[in-house]
């Protein structure tokens, strides 16, 4: 079986576009390959320096992700600062990444463009971290040989530099060492938030995964729509309510909502109100288990060490490898 890998940030409440944009795909996508998934804790030191705020995100969004049917038997999951072999590797990636490919990265070049713009120096407030982020997300690919990597495409750069210098290292030893990854893209999805905007934290404009019930009636409520008055007949496929309807009800769900909403005589509090049943039916039974789960914090420490437990016998054994090509002492 082919195997993947997939980062997972440890920033911020998931909400429902991290639902139905990352976590369901990533989820069915499981059930084809030997599926690594991470929690990329490190990577967030360079935004995030509080330590609470960073732990209860962790523990959040693992506990999001088991509610949400990850099986830790079934599918690698672990924290990457559990896997120490991860920044062993950093050290050895970083002789081989040549610096004008990270002067390139996007991540990088973006900050710089928006320092210029404010007339500040192009280096104001980059740290190191941010500088190298894309060789220690080739150390996490690198480290386990995926053949694919699920991501969007403003990651495509970074796997495109992951699998460089996978090649680099190579040819230079003369032997297939790393496996070179390739990434996959997942269908484009615009999960549109509350201002009619895609769903992002940067926005503001998100709707939390697992809200109780009566608080997601109420944020679903303030959905923004235009002032059409109830006997007016609606076009479902311009509305920010409908666009949401979708991604949670059928075919033929929708088919019978756009015909109330082009017939005339449904109010938006009526469509609002089918939009937050249909959602509160997907996600119910899974807020109960994430609601035990967020409680139960021994529980998920363990899941996430026994998990990088099992890891860290593969990431050991391919380390050996390359420390033995490379002529470091046996």
């Amino acid at each position: 079986m082919k195997r993947s890998l997939t980062g997972i940030q440890t920033t911020g409440v998931p909400h429902l576009g991290n639902y139905l944009g990352a976590i369901k795909p990533a989820l069915e996508h499981a059930k084809e390959y030997e599926s690594y998934y991470f929690m990329a804790d490190y990577h967030s030191l360079n935004s995030i320096k509080d330590a609470e705020q960073r732990l209860e995100s962790m523990y959040q969004i693992a506990a999001t992700w088991l509610a949400c049917g990850l099986d830790p038997e079934k599918i690698h999951f672990y924290r990457q600062s559990d896997v120490p072999q991860i920044f062993e590797l950093v050290i050895i990636l970083a002789a081989f990444m040549p610096k004008g490919l990270l002067n390139r990265a996007h991540s990088y070049k973006d900050k710089v463009a928006k320092n210029l713009q404010k007339g500040k120096a192009a280096d104001d407030e980059i740290n190191v971290g941010l500088f190298t982020y894309p060789v220690l997300m080739a150390a996490d690919i690198l480290m386990f040989n995926p053949n694919i990597v699920p991501v969007g495409k403003d990651q495509k750069q970074h796997v495109e530099m992951c699998a460089e210098v996978a090649r680099v290292i190579n040819h230079t030893y003369g032997k297939e060492l790393l496996v070179i990854p390739k990434a996959k893209f997942s269908k484009e999805m615009q999960v549109l938030g509350l201002d009619g905007r895609k769903m992002s934290k940067s926005y503001g404009n998100t709707i939390p995964l697992f809200l109780p019930s009566k608080k997601l009636r109420k944020l679903v409520m303030k959905i923004k729509t235009n002032s059409q008055t109830v006997e007016e007949a609606k076009d479902p496929e311009s509305c920010n309510v409908f666009a949401l309807y979708k991604h949670f009800a059928s075919a033929e769900e929708q088919a019978d909502l756009a015909k109330k909403y082009r017939a005339g005589g449904m109010g938006w509090g009526d469509a609002k109100q089918t939009l937050y049943e249909a959602i509160e039916t997907e996600i119910a039974d899974k807020r109960e288990i994430y609601e035990q789960i967020i409680e139960d914090k021994p529980y998920l420490d363990k899941v996430l060490k026994d998990g990088a437990v099992r890891v860290r016998e593969l990431a050991q054994r391919n380390l050996d490898s390359l420390r033995k090509a490379m002529g470091f002492a046996r």
